[in-house]
């Protein structure tokens, strides 16, 4: 499809669409378990399939946003439990040497596969956009050098971590590729962990590398849509400059400050909170948050009602009604 019509439209429609990060709710109505949809393809798709037939309010599908396919593809050791998204266990790389001696894996190593066959299968059987999603170049490194080994590193050990990123990256880019060629509409890069960062660092160890992949992939059919939950508002500027074309923002920052630091030709989405709101709060307390955030953002035209992260497994039906409900309500 070409995206570009896609986001002018609801920019220019004035009448705010939503887009949660949501799939979990769709493998329970499977009866299937949450290992089931991540190591197989089909199930995925399935899960998708059925949210959206349950749900088809969304303007467009997404799919898990599971964070260990690129870690594992190089070679990381994971914990997949049945009923939660996978983990990833202990370290891969801890120096210079082991960054040297990393090989960039294929495109058709580990899971990957089986995450590009639930884009084919969605693209080729729902009839909106399909959004996959991929991990962006710093979470990568974190989950192959551990987190805050990876952040005293950049301070002790500088060249180590850039020469580190540039191999998730070129990893990242072939994933994204492969993505594109799949139809999708674009892809929800998660970058969670850049949100611990300052703004400069964030410039200098994310969005350079970011940045990279956006001038590669993104085109008027394709659209980096750059997910970064971890932001409580000192890193948006350095998002900003990756050159995206839609933010995706998490519940620990202000989404009428977010949508005033990003351009108002891009979409910018939230932030519902998943669990806290979602996932723990009755459906008629969820429909008022879900009010209230639209009142606060209805002179954004560019804003997309979103989750603030991946709604996790275990969210009533009734509240993801409740999510969808006062959208409704001000369409009607």
């Amino acid at each position: 499809m070409n995206t570009d019509p896609w986001i002018k439209q609801i920019i220019e429609t004035g009448k705010t669409v939503a887009i949660p990060i949501m799939t979990h709710p769709g493998i329970e109505l499977l009866g299937k378990k949450v290992k089931d949809a991540v190591t197989d393809g089909q199930t995925h798709y399935c899960a998708i399939a059925a949210l959206n037939e349950r749900f088809p309010q969304s303007a467009a599908v997404t799919m898990i946003m599971d964070l260990t396919v690129e870690a594992e593809a190089f070679g990381a050791s994971l914990y997949m439990p049945d009923d939660d998204v996978p983990s990833v266990t202990g370290r891969l790389v801890c120096g210079a040497d082991d960054v040297a001696a990393l090989e960039v894996p294929d495109i058709d190593t580990a899971r990957v596969p089986e995450y590009l066959k639930a884009s084919s299968l969605a693209v080729e059987n729902l009839d909106k956009p399909v959004l996959p999603g991929c991990i962006g170049p710093y979470s990568l490194a974190t989950r192959l050098f551990d987190m805050t080994e990876l952040m005293m590193a950049m301070y002790l050990e500088p060249d180590t971590v850039k020469a580190l990123l540039e191999k998730c990256t070129e990893f990242i880019l072939r994933y994204c590729q492969a993505i594109k060629k799949t139809g999708a509409a674009g892809v929800v890069m998660a970058e969670p962990a850049a949100g611990l960062l300052s703004n400069e660092d964030c410039m200098t160890y994310s969005s350079v590398y970011i940045r990279g992949i956006v001038e590669k992939v993104q085109d008027e059919h394709f659209a980096v849509i750059l997910h970064n939950c971890g932001n409580s508002g000192q890193c948006t500027e350095a998002m900003v400059a990756t050159g995206a074309k839609g933010y995706h923002f998490g519940n620990r920052i202000d989404m009428v400050e977010a949508l005033k630091g990003c351009p108002s030709h891009t979409l910018v989405m939230g932030n519902l909170d998943p669990v806290g709101v979602l996932k723990m709060s009755s459906a008629s307390q969820v429909a008022a948050q879900v009010a209230e955030l639209l009142q606060r953002t209805a002179g954004y035209p560019n804003f997309v009602l979103s989750t603030g992260c991946d709604v996790p497994p275990g969210v009533p039906m009734e509240n993801i009604a409740a999510f969808y409900a006062p959208l409704q309500a001000t369409q009607a």
